[in-house]
């Protein structure tokens, strides 16, 4: 049978069959042999050892279309990151960061700003335009009011998605609509290794419906941007692009250099001024990294 491993704990694999339900596993000795670990997400083909007590082997991991090291998952379809619309403010600089994380892995991202219900229709508006060009779809939802769910069930549907943001921006609350019985298949996955919350430490997959899964990570409240230099930067707002062509000087920054694409691409308003603000704070904060 084939299935995709939920978790992975002390060297048991939870293991989702589609119809089936939840298998607790061991790997063969082989994978160590191949120096091969079953990754959380994997695609992986079990032996049945007892039905009724849903246990087997793991026997088969099928090819990786990609794999994250922090968390460490396999074949994760794209980010969801979620931030509040209000209540706290968003910390967009924070928000950049993520998606240049993000992008350096080749990650799609999907944008979903929570508790849209404490902004006005003008206020949302003004906040998916901040980030219409960065090549990254935004939703709105409520979870307070269940708003939004069939928006996002559609941007999730078929995908194994990792979802992340900081703390208290309604991320679990979301998740608990997605999946009502989340808390249930965490417990039943809990009770096997009896183990209770300390599971929560792990990362795991949420099964949602069909070949929907869906990933809760750590919050987090800041972000290291990776080691790269400055020059790099440009290339991960998508924005950018499009104007560089009209830029005076070959390698211009779009900090001080006259005639420069991007700052009159800026002053016209086709690039969002906190866009481009946060790209200069960023810009400032590489260059100023100490070189050893």
């Amino acid at each position: 049978m084939q299935g995709k491993i939920l978790k992975g704990i002390s060297g048991f694999y939870y293991v989702h069959i589609a119809e089936s339900g939840i298998y607790e596993c061991r790997a063969k000795g082989v994978f160590r042999q191949q120096k091969m670990k079953p990754l959380t997400g994997d695609l992986v083909e079990i032996a049945v050892i007892n039905e009724a007590e849903k246990t087997g082997n793991v026997e088969k991991i099928l090819p990786r279309k990609n794999e994250l090291f922090r968390p460490a998952v396999a074949n994760i379809d794209m980010a969801l990151v979620i931030f509040a619309a209000a209540s706290p403010q968003p910390n967009l600089n924070l928000l950049d960061r993520f998606l240049i994380r993000m992008r350096m892995q080749h990650m799609p991202v999907t944008i979903c700003f929570n508790k849209m219900e404490l902004l006005t229709e003008q206020q949302r508006t003004g906040l998916a335009q901040i980030y219409e060009g960065c090549g990254c779809p935004v939703l709105f939802t409520s979870a307070k009011y269940k708003e939004g769910m069939d928006t996002l069930r559609q941007a999730l549907a078929g995908k194994t998605v990792a979802a992340s943001g900081p703390s208290g921006v309604g991320k679990s609350s979301l998740i608990n609509l997605l999946q009502p019985q989340a808390l249930m298949e965490t417990g039943e996955i809990s009770r096997k290794i009896e183990r209770g919350k300390q599971t929560t430490r792990h990362t795991q997959l949420i099964h949602i419906e069909g070949n929907s899964y869906i990933m809760d990570t750590p919050g987090f409240s800041s972000l290291f941007l990776p080691d790269m230099e400055k020059e790099e930067l440009q290339q991960y707002y998508m924005e950018f692009a499009q104007y560089e062509p009209q830029c005076r000087f070959q390698g211009c920054s779009h900090i001080s250099e006259p005639d420069c694409g991007v700052k009159d691409a800026l002053a016209a308003g086709r690039i969002h001024p906190i866009r481009y603000e946060n790209y200069k704070l960023l810009y400032e904060e590489l260059k100023s990294r100490r070189k050893y």
